[in-house]
């Protein structure tokens, strides 16, 4: 079994097909049908004629939150607060961007009217103290975050992006960055994929800050995730065994809804039993993994080197999946959150 290195998951794309608005209509995107080496070129608001009746869609239902917060210190220098978690009441996570390191007991002022102390440092995140309730001052006076390859002054969200970098289906908030496969869907298409004998089940998890965290490794072994809360209920769990035993697959909306389905398949034991409950996962999918869950995957196109971009090749094949992004390269599908998407089959596992 050959090691992994980074450069394996490297690519040249041309800076102008990086999406930078969502196209005028949700289900207005492109979608790249990959079955091994065998591509399609479709419209994403056809999706109900590429599946079957009796499969079963997952989607993840989390909601982006306010996260971004700009704002000074005490001494008058200026920092940029990335919310990861909220903990409790006052209490977060959250990556900070300053001059200088923040000290234990130090004040911000962000957006001009939160006041915040800093607590301490947990490896690469702070936890700060706001004064009042977290979740509440966040939604109500921090910005979207939008991710960093969208060039916009400021970073500034618009209306439009209060809009469309949410999911129709979003309900629990706590994300720092949307689950963009699901960002293609309206009402229109879910009750098509319904009429079609689609069914559709939900689970959360919550997208953290270290998705836009490089990998520094160049041995993806010596890698380790971040981690990320992620829940699935009993029906969820109900409806991928009545999927099952009708013969339906398993069709993951995003990387996020697979990484939590096949958390909890992991935490199953050596049978993947699927168990109901919330926990935490840093599980860390790369070529050679064995997927429990997931038979059919939704999905946009993913950064370079990127962990995203090791899932996908792990689900669809490695050189599979770079023919295909050279594929969308050539035939100038959109990149990233608001680009295009793919509909990727699941290759057997194969040995590296």
């Amino acid at each position: 079994m050959k090691s992994l290195r980074l450069e394996d998951f490297d690519y040249s794309l041309p800076p102008d097909l990086i999406a930078q608005a969502p196209p005028t209509e949700r289900t207005g995107s492109r979608l790249l049908v990959v079955r091994g080496r065998e591509l399609d070129d479709a419209r994403f608001l056809d999706l109900p004629s590429w599946l079957r009746p009796g499969d079963l869609l997952v989607i993840n239902d989390t909601r982006v939150l306010h996260a971004r917060l700009l704002g000074r210190k005490e001494s008058g220098g200026q920092v940029e607060v990335l919310v990861e978690r909220v903990l409790g009441a006052g209490e977060v996570l959250a990556q900070v961007r300053a001059s200088k390191p923040l000290r234990p007991g130090g004040r911000l002022r962000l957006e001009e009217v939160v006041e915040v102390k800093v607590l301490g440092r947990e490896g690469e995140f702070y936890r700060l103290l706001f004064a009042g309730d977290a979740a509440e001052l966040i939604e109500r006076h921090g910005r979207l975050p939008l991710p960093p390859y969208i060039e916009r002054a400021e970073k500034a969200s618009t209306s439009t992006d209060e809009a469309r970098y949410q999911t129709v289906y979003a309900r629990e908030t706590g994300s720092v960055a949307a689950p963009t496969a699901g960002l293609h869907f309206d009402e229109t298409l879910l009750d098509r994929l319904r009429q079609r004998g689609v069914a559709i089940a939900s689970l959360t998890l919550h997208v953290g800050a270290g998705t836009f965290q490089p990998v520094r490794v160049n041995n993806l072994a010596d890698h380790r995730m971040h981690r990320e809360v992620y829940a699935v209920p009993q029906a969820t769990v109900d409806a991928i065994a009545a999927a099952r035993g009708r013969g339906g697959r398993v069709v993951a909306v995003g990387t996020t809804s697979a990484r939590a389905l096949e958390s909890c398949a992991a935490a199953g034991g050596v049978n993947g039993e699927l168990r109901p409950g919330t926990s935490d996962t840093e599980i860390f999918i790369t070529p050679g993994f064995d997927f429990k869950v997931v038979d059919v995957l939704i999905t946009n196109f993913h950064l370079p080197k990127s962990t995203l971009l090791m899932l996908v090749s792990a689900f669809g094949g490695l050189e599979e999946l770079r023919a295909a992004y050279r594929h969308a390269i050539a035939g100038r599908y959109r990149f990233f959150s608001y680009g295009d998407a793919m509909l990727l089959h699941r290759t057997l596992a194969h040995d590296f």
